[in-house]
């Protein structure tokens, strides 16, 4: 179910920001770029075009800066400049995954979920451990409905991004859909102790919590979550709305339900709960 994705969404968007990547080049080039990257990051996306500019002057040829300023692009929504951009980079060098993978995330933004995935793959035949790249590849398989396709890549990723919860939560997310529970329990207790802080994680274990009938701790858990107006508070509200409606308080689970789909229309998770 979407509601149950919502750290997809911060997935993408990381996958937005540049390559701080360093290479032979001027050194100003390296920091221009790298630089221009912050500017990226901070939604500034006047200063980024500069700095990445300024850093093509010093070499045309500088492919994580194209990557960068094709990201730019993407982000303003000129698509047709952000592929020549991108497209540019990959050519000058096809043996990097920034550019790869940079085509993959506009094709995603052009709704061709299909050819994202090809572009994502080519990006993890030069370099599996790009972990951007697989993330957005195991995500959009689960998209798609292959399970058990998305549940590999979620694996690997835990293996090549081992910090990162994003793993955890895809694998666990992918087990659930394949019936796998014990599993997904198994492997959330162990994401819950690695990364205490991960708002997800807290959802999937209060969904855990709610499997075995424990709704006071899955109501303690996804309380303070449902506090913010984020896609984490509509899949907390929503699941709250659900742990509601299971020790019989309506008011409550309405009440939970409302927000949610105030906050999205069209969470599944709400939608039930109020149906309910």
């Amino acid at each position: 179910m979407r509601a149950s994705l919502t750290w997809l969404v911060g997935v993408f968007l990381a996958s937005l920001f540049g390559c701080k990547g360093a290479a032979p080049l001027p050194p100003k080039a390296i920091e221009l770029n790298r630089a221009g990257v912050e500017a990226l990051e901070q939604g500034d996306l006047e200063t980024a075009d500069a700095r990445f500019a300024l850093a093509l002057e010093y070499n045309p040829r500088f492919v994580e800066a194209l990557v960068n300023q094709g990201l730019v692009e993407l982000q303003r929504g000129n698509f047709r400049h952000a592929r020549q951009l991108l497209t540019r980079a990959r050519r000058i060098n096809p043996d990097v995954a920034q550019p790869h993978h940079g085509l993959g995330v506009l094709a995603e933004r052009e709704r061709r979920p299909d050819i994202a995935a090809k572009h994502y793959d080519e990006a993890l035949k030069v370099d599996p451990g790009f972990s951007a790249a697989r993330t957005n590849l195991a995500r959009l398989l689960f998209e798609a409905g292959r399970y058990e396709h998305a549940r590999v890549q979620f694996k690997r990723l835990t293996e090549v991004a081992p910090l990162d919860p994003a793993g955890f939560v895809g694998l666990t997310e992918s087990l659930l859909q394949l019936g796998r529970r014990d599993e997904a329990d198994a492997l959330v207790a162990v994401g819950a102790k690695r990364f205490p802080e991960s708002a997800p994680l807290k959802i999937l274990s209060a969904r855990r919590l709610l499997r075995n009938n424990d709704i006071g701790g899955a109501i303690t858990l996804l309380l303070p979550l449902a506090a913010a107006r984020d896609d984490t508070a509509v899949a907390a509200l929503g699941w709250l709305a659900t742990a509601e409606l299971a020790r019989g308080r309506t008011r409550h689970a309405v009440g939970a339900a409302e927000r949610a789909l105030a906050l999205d229309p069209q969470d599944p998770v709400a939608v039930y709960a109020m149906a309910a």
